[in-house]
């Protein structure tokens, strides 16, 4: 009887078999790499959140590799700063950029591309909203993944930054007509226009003509011509 509960309590005691065959430094820092899911984790927060020494980390982590369980990624805010993460994640849009980034490069030919197909909607179309350049780029399919109204809108917004384009509110008259007043889209930077010697009407020569601010704007106000750098800008093009 005494036989078999010594021989029962030497088989309880008996230490538990790795499944992956890890010994304990590869399986804490496993552990660690996965709580991380998809945001990954720098390779000095494992030893942080491990107390591991920085030679059982780099051996760890080697091997962990080696056995296809964990991967090297690019974080686009840290590039300097090896981050990894499990193999079954993906990187999160945060570490990786999302479409627009390739191995944590900004894809400026992508964005490029996409940039003179919003040009050309918005040629064609005179003025359009965000939905409109929308559904012309989903048309087009020039890209492999599905582009979201989202995407759109930030192509758009660093249009608008680069001066290539500007954002207005219509007014449901003349080119707006289609367009319920009040909603947000996009047409050419009038003044660029002129500069480059297009001929357009005499109100939309100037920014005024396009300003989403007119309504505000007074010559002894926080928006005024004396203060608009566009305006001034206007003034100072040679026609």
């Amino acid at each position: 009887m005494s036989r078999s509960l010594e021989t029962s309590s030497l088989k309880r005691k008996r230490p538990e078999v790795d499944p992956l065959g890890l010994v304990d430094a590869e399986r804490a820092i496993l552990n660690a790499i996965k709580s991380k899911k998809d945001l990954g984790i720098w390779v000095r927060d494992i030893k942080h959140e491990t107390k591991l020494t920085d030679h059982v980390v780099n051996k760890s982590l080697k091997s962990l590799l080696t056995r296809k369980l964990i991967k090297e990624v690019v974080n686009i805010q840290y590039k300097g700063k090896k981050h990894y993460m499990a193999v079954e994640f993906e990187p999160s849009k945060e570490i990786s950029g999302g479409v627009w980034y390739v191995d944590g490069n900004l894809d400026k030919e992508l964005i490029n591309v996409l940039k003179q197909l919003c040009l050309r909607c918005i040629r064609v179309q005179k003025v359009a909203t965000i939905e409109r350049v929308h559904e012309d780029l989903k048309k087009q399919r020039v890209v492999t993944f599905e582009i979201s109204i989202q995407q759109v809108s930030e192509i758009l917004n660093s249009m608008v930054l680069d001066n290539e384009i500007i954002e207005v509110k219509s007014t449901g008259l003349g080119e707006y007509y289609s367009i319920p007043i009040g909603t947000s889209c996009y047409r050419f930077d009038s003044g660029a226009l002129v500069a480059k010697g297009s001929k357009v009407g005499a109100f939309a020569s100037i920014p005024c003509g396009a300003c989403p601010r007119i309504s505000l704007c007074t010559p002894d106000g926080i928006i005024s011509p004396c203060t608009c750098v566009y305006y001034t800008k206007w003034l100072n093009i040679d026609f």
